[in-house]
């Protein structure tokens, strides 16, 4: 046969010979350097791309066999130009033209035109060629991938849905199976990778080309971003935009309730699950490093033996918590009773115990939910109080292997946000003084020179209208306000900038100079239109009315600027410690779960009276490296006396720590 300079048949050729065989060979592709494809190729492709069926109508007329060519570099032929270009009316001719076996002509690395309509997403476009070809569902694309699994990769949920009717199930194999569940998690498509698992309960403990399961996709996934600025902005958008915001709300709720479902299948294998969370890599850990409350509960409520897993360096969830500053997590702390306190003595490798990783900087995702270095530094002290109340005595003062205590680690780690905190203050309180000492200047002038004049006897003129009234006493709160304000945020200037000052006494007074500045503002804008409406009182008496609407433009213009400042500051004062220091709105274990609870605390008794057997005898005969082996209460608690006969006590840590193979 005859080839062209690149190796393929000549257009002649292909028209004469080719047949759409088993393969789905081409009926007809041309030689780019013809003039024949610089006439119809190229004046198609453009065509293709820019929905124009005039043109493509001309070119079927003039020259049929087009229409199925190849056209790109790629291989692709008008249909799939037109399908990723998401001209519906285009691709509705253009099936209607073709045959249902062209239909299934693939590019060069094997992708339809139905696959080029699974990633546009419109499913409009691949029911036109699903209802001519029954089959192309099923046509494996580039690297063994169904259309189905293109549009799940790009979270087409719409398609997706069409698709997963339209494709015949047992044709899917347990890897397609698995990857389309993982995937439409990763993609958030949880009502689809719900209808999966409810399809094949067994998915649950299948894992994809990656070794993951559906639990690991679950829990490698991050939060959603929360905003941390005023919750009025908030509410008034999620009012402006109900619909989305329904749709967001949604979308936790079926994560929650896929994570229950697979858990569930899980946790009728007991046997499995140390496996399952150990290894490709450690789900629960993973999942409380991004703070994923709700996805823990659903597991510990009902397997609460896995509150004691540590990981490669030896830390609990809880700890994995504190240094990632997850509030929710921690606050679980609370709900477990006897054993919160012997968790709180477990140390990691380098000897660092809670309240040491609570000394550690926050990571800089956590930091910044809160404004401001002051306020920053502010919160990193509300935890490691939090902390220091969980931790036994002894352990406040505890040495990590670097020979630091928990003070020393948390002022060496903060020693920079701290000076950052200083600066920020230092400039908020220096702008503010400014602005109110002006304020002050203005106002007390104001009360020397009275509108209207004065009588022979020293009183103001128009000392009985309304309108002197209210000038009166706006301008002398103005004055006064504004006079604190300049205190307040002098005694900012002049503080010592201590560690244990941004905890209450340098937000505090921010708080209170940034709220009588906005005082002093507010009012101050009332006298100024008072003494418009006196001015004006003989004349042109409707003159004061939009001047007094344009003067509270300052105040709205503060109000948007500072006020998410200072709701930040009273939050972070006054309401933080509802975060940390209480037990949390996610309840841990419910009535069905306490039986579990009660076994696990029974068994702990206080450290101060368990008598240990050392720790290398007790060791040798359990084995390290399985922890679903964990040793039993009744395995660990035992006389031991020392030499002198006094009780020997060894730490927890040492009890309960086997990491996770």
């Amino acid at each position: 046969m005859s080839e062209g300079e690149n190796g393929e048949p000549h257009p002649n050729l292909a028209r004469e010979g080719a047949q759409l065989g088993s393969q789905l060979q081409p009926i007809f592709l041309p030689d780019e350097t013809s003039m024949e494809f610089l006439q119809y190729g190229v004046r198609l492709y453009q065509a293709a791309m820019k929905g124009d069926w005039l043109t493509i109508d001309t070119i079927k007329r003039q020259s049929p066999p087009w229409i199925c060519a190849k056209i790109t570099k790629g291989g692709e032929t008008a249909l799939h130009i037109a399908a990723a270009a998401k001209h519906v009316d285009v691709v509705k001719k253009l099936v209607h033209s073709m045959s249902s076996d062209s239909l299934a002509l693939t590019n060069k690395v094997g992708n339809t035109a139905l696959c080029f309509a699974a990633v546009s997403g419109v499913v409009e476009i691949a029911r036109v060629m699903v209802e001519k070809n029954v089959e192309l569902p099923n046509i494996r694309g580039s690297q063994g991938m169904k259309p189905l699994y293109m549009a799940v990769l790009l979270g087409h949920r719409d398609m997706v849905w069409y698709l997963l009717d339209v494709t015949e199930d047992k044709l899917l194999t347990d890897q397609d199976r698995i990857g389309l569940l993982n995937s439409s998690i990763n993609t958030d498509i949880f009502d689809v990778a719900l209808h999966i698992l409810d399809k094949n309960r067994n998915l649950a403990f299948l894992r994809d080309a990656k070794n993951e399961t559906a639990l690991h996709a679950l829990a490698h996934k991050p939060l959603k971003p929360i905003a941390h600025q005023s919750s009025i902005w908030n509410v008034m958008m999620e009012r402006l935009m109900s619909s989305i915001y329904q749709e967001k709300r949604v979308e936790p709720q079926l994560a929650l309730q896929l994570t229950q479902n697979l858990w569930g299948e899980v946790i009728k294998l007991k046997e499995d699950i140390s496996n399952l969370i150990g290894y490709p890599w450690r789900l629960l850990f993973v999942a409380a490093k991004l703070g994923k409350v709700e996805y823990l509960t659903t597991l510990i409520r009902s397997y609460p033996d896995l509150i004691w897993k540590v990981d490669e360096n030896r830390r609990t969830i809880f700890h994995i918590a504190i240094m990632h500053r997850h509030e929710e997590i921690f606050q679980l702390i609370y709900e477990i009773g006897a054993i919160k306190d012997l968790i709180a003595t477990f140390k990691d490798d380098h000897g660092n115990n809670m309240l040491h990783l609570a000394g550690k900087l926050a990571p800089p995702h956590r930091l910044n939910s809160v404004s401001g270095a002051a306020l920053q530094m502010q919160r990193e002290i509300l935890w490691f109080k939090a902390v220091k109340k969980v931790v036994r005595p002894e352990y406040v003062e505890a040495e990590n292997e670097d020979k630091k205590t928990p003070q020393t680690l948390f002022s060496e780690e903060h020693e920079e946000l701290r000076a950052k905190g200083e600066q920020w203050m230092k400039k908020t309180a220096e702008s503010c003084a400014l602005v109110a000492t002006l304020i002050a200047t203005v106002v007390f002038s104001a009360a020397f020179q009275l509108t209207g004049g004065v009588n022979d006897k020293g009183s103001a003129v128009l000392l009985k209208s309304a309108c002197f009234v209210v000038f009166s006493s706006s301008n002398a709160v103005s004055l006064f306000t504004s006079l604190a304000s300049v205190l307040m945020f002098l005694s900012i200037l002049t503080s010592r900038y201590a560690e244990s000052d941004f905890h209450i006494s340098l937000p505090l007074k921010l708080m209170m100079g940034l709220t009588l500045l906005f005082v002093s503002i507010t009012t101050m804008i009332p006298a100024f239109t008072a003494t418009f409406f006196i001015t004006f009182i003989e004349g042109v008496k409707w003159l004061p009315i939009p001047i007094a609407l344009i003067s509270s433009v300052p105040v709205a213009l503060f109000a948007l600027q500072q006020c998410p400042l200072l709701l930040d500051i009273y939050r972070s004062t006054y309401k933080s410690h509802q975060f940390l220091f209480e037990s949390s709105k996610t309840k841990l274990f419910d009535h069905s779960s306490q039986h579990d609870l009660i076994v696990n605390a029974a068994a702990m008794v206080s450290i101060r009276s368990i008598k240990i057997h050392p720790i290398t005898s007790l060791t040798s005969n359990i084995p390290r490296h399985n922890s679903s082996h964990r040793p039993t209460p009744s395995q660990i608690v035992a006389p031991c006396a020392s030499e002198n006969n006094t009780p020997k006590f060894y730490s927890s840590n040492d009890l309960f720590s086997e990491a996770d193979p």
